[in-house]
């Protein structure tokens, strides 16, 4: 454990009603309280100046309870979807730059995180699951690569024990993470806020106890592993001729009482004459999220990866001439689920037989907080469900669930501040965001009762083929009015076919940078430059940034990635030079420019820094 230095560190727990709790630690003199009527305790105890370990103990008349090993430091909060989530040992075919040196060198028994285990709620819960762990090159392969790059280097420049408390979940929306009464007060979700009544939710939530839960698993082996008594379907003689039907590629977009969040089973007949030889099934662009895939019952491949390509072999002794069955179980953790890109068999003969088209398609289970929900479709229950049920959809991304499961909880613990890294998932939805992202940040302070720094990532460039993300990083960029924040800008270490860069290390190093800068005072350039203002003589339009210190440089390339407009809007491709600390830019077919913007696309590579090397954020003066 981590404890924030020099401050009145909340600890809380539950005993008897009235009955008394004993604290001492290890640097202090005892001191007591008693639990209200409910049972519930809280006290303040005060911390030293960094260091330890030290150990704390928490009594009462018939238990007494023994922490050891607590360190006094700095503690942040790390929070986002999957780019914050991102460990140090990376994704499925996504590693971190340099994930084995990295993880040899991960020798810092002063930098440790708190894992909250994935959880949503309806309702705001008191408990989290998880654990605090020592990083060491074993236990920092499942640590967020970019909360852990982050601590790091506040830990070489501060020289203090770094706590991280890890609260992430890829694939999420920022509504998830704001509490019901914070988007009940932004006027936000009304038709989904309706149905998160809290009466209603009673009534809903006493319906789906009355079916059996499956845990969700937790690593990979578990996932592949997943035992929910269906293993019948993938069997060649299965009847499915009840089931709908569902073209594929294609998404799942179900309407009823069975959401598309779950566990579905889609099945094919295929007709293969040429047995001689072996097979490949092939699904060019993925499935979302993981298959377990079978032909005749016999299992091919697994893979648990949303946007990875599958290229599982078929033995030849698994087929049959004419009629074989192919079956896929796949399991959608969020948004619609399906397939993508072309779907075929083929052969070493080249031979290749398409499979896309009409499947049979039954869901099974609904994925409902860290459990599988099965319904048993014959009971009662399901058949005579309340009313309104199929408009309740409790998921990750469902508003105020994450702030109820992952944040309240851990409220009032004592933290420095905040990094978050999240976006992807509100691409599309930029003017909403920009009201939604400022009123998390609030909706936070005001609950720990404390405005806390807050630094967040700009998503980086990535080829979303919507032409919508700069919108959204533009609302990032605007979000820095929200006082004691900063922005690490990425515009240089995007990907175009990956949305989870790889280079973590420089998003730590920029996230530490303006906390180190903003909110310990030292001396360091803590941003690359970030649009100020701009003025527009005759035919070009200068402008001028913040954080340009000694002035702004172009990459390897020279500047590119500037436009320019006209009172019509039509933006085209402008020329841009470096004066000083500001940029010009014109364009010969625009003698009376209005309007000028950098970096307007998904993806992109910066070609703007200041001499600092930081990289300059993509805007527009729209």
């Amino acid at each position: 454990m981590v404890l924030q230095q020099q401050s009145d560190a909340s600890i809380w727990g539950t005993y008897t009603p009235e009955g008394t709790v004993n604290i001492t630690a290890g640097w202090g003199k005892p001191i007591t309280t008693k639990a209200d009527s409910g049972g519930n305790w809280q006290l303040k105890l005060a911390t030293p100046e960094a260091g330890g370990p030290y150990d704390i103990t928490i009594s009462t008349v018939d238990t007494t309870i023994l922490i050891k090993d607590v360190l006094v430091g700095e503690v942040w909060l790390a929070s986002g979807q999957s780019n914050m989530e991102m460990p140090i040992e990376g994704f499925t075919n996504e590693p971190i730059d340099n994930y084995e040196e990295e993880l040899a060198d991960a020798k810092y028994p002063e930098i440790r995180q708190f894992n909250i285990s994935r959880a949503i709620s309806p309702t705001p819960l008191s408990e989290v699951n998880g654990e605090w762990q020592v990083t060491n090159p074993e236990s920092a392969k499942t640590f967020s690569a970019s909360a852990y790059f982050f601590a790091r280097k506040l830990h070489d420049e501060l020289k203090v024990p770094i706590g991280i408390i890890n609260s992430t979940w890829g694939g999420t929306p920022v509504e998830s993470w704001i509490s019901h009464d914070k988007i009940r007060a932004l006027d936000e979700f009304r038709e989904v806020m309706e149905t998160l009544k809290p009466e209603k939710i009673e009534v809903f939530e006493s319906w789906f106890a009355n079916f059996p839960q499956v845990p969700i698993p937790k690593s990979s082996e578990d996932w592949e592993a997943l035992d929910l008594d269906d293993n019948e379907i993938a069997r060649s003689d299965f009847d499915d001729a009840s089931w709908s039907s569902l073209n594929l590629p294609g998404m799942v977009e179900n309407g009823d009482v069975l959401g598309t969040d779950g566990v579905f089973w889609v099945r094919k007949k295929v007709m293969i004459e040429d047995i001689g030889t072996d097979y490949q099934f092939v699904v060019s662009q993925g499935i979302d999220d993981m298959d377990v895939t079978y032909v005749n019952g016999q299992k091919i491949g697994f893979t648990l990866c949303w946007n990875c390509p599958r290229s599982y072999d078929i033995p030849k002794s698994v087929l049959k001439q004419g009629e074989n069955v192919l079956a896929m179980r796949i399991i959608d953790t969020g948004g619609p689920g399906g397939c993508s890109g072309e779907m075929k068999l083929t052969n070493q003969k080249g031979t290749t037989i398409p499979i896309d088209g009409e499947w049979s398609f039954k869901q099974i289970a609904d994925i409902k907080g860290s459990q599988f929900l099965m319904y048993e479709e014959d009971s009662e229950a399901f058949k005579n469900p309340p009313a309104g049920i199929e408009k309740y959809q409790i998921d990750p991304r469902t508003p105020g669930v994450l702030y109820n499961a992952m944040i309240h909880p851990i409220i009032p613990f004592e933290i420095k501040g905040a990094i978050w890294y999240q976006g992807e998932s509100n691409v599309g939805r930029a003017e909403q965001y920009l009201k939604l992202f400022p009123g998390m940040i609030d909706d936070w302070r005001t609950r720990w009762q404390k405005s806390f720094p807050f630094h967040f990532v700009q998503i980086a460039p990535f080829d979303y083929g919507n032409g919508l993300s700069p919108a959204l990083r533009d609302a990032q960029r605007k979000s820095l009015v929200t006082e004691k924040t900063g922005m690490a800008i990425t515009m240089d270490i995007g990907h175009p076919t990956s949305i989870h860069p790889g280079n973590k290390q420089d998003v730590g190093d920029r996230l530490a940078r303006l906390a180190l800068s903003n909110d310990y005072g030292i001396d360091m350039v803590a941003s690359g430059p970030i649009y100020k203002s701009h003025s527009i003589s005759g035919n070009k339009i200068t402008i001028e940034f913040d954080h340009s210190n000694l002035g702004v440089v172009s990459g390897a390339g020279g500047l590119s990635g500037f436009e320019i407009a006209g009172s019509d809007k039509n933006f085209i491709q402008a020329k841009a030079n470096i004066v000083g600390d500001k940029i010009e830019v014109r364009a010969s077919s625009i003698a009376d420019p209005q309007y000028v913007r950098y970096g307007w696309k998904d993806y992109i590579k910066g070609s703007l820094f200041n001499k600092d090397g930081l990289p300059a954020s993509s805007f527009t003066t729209e």
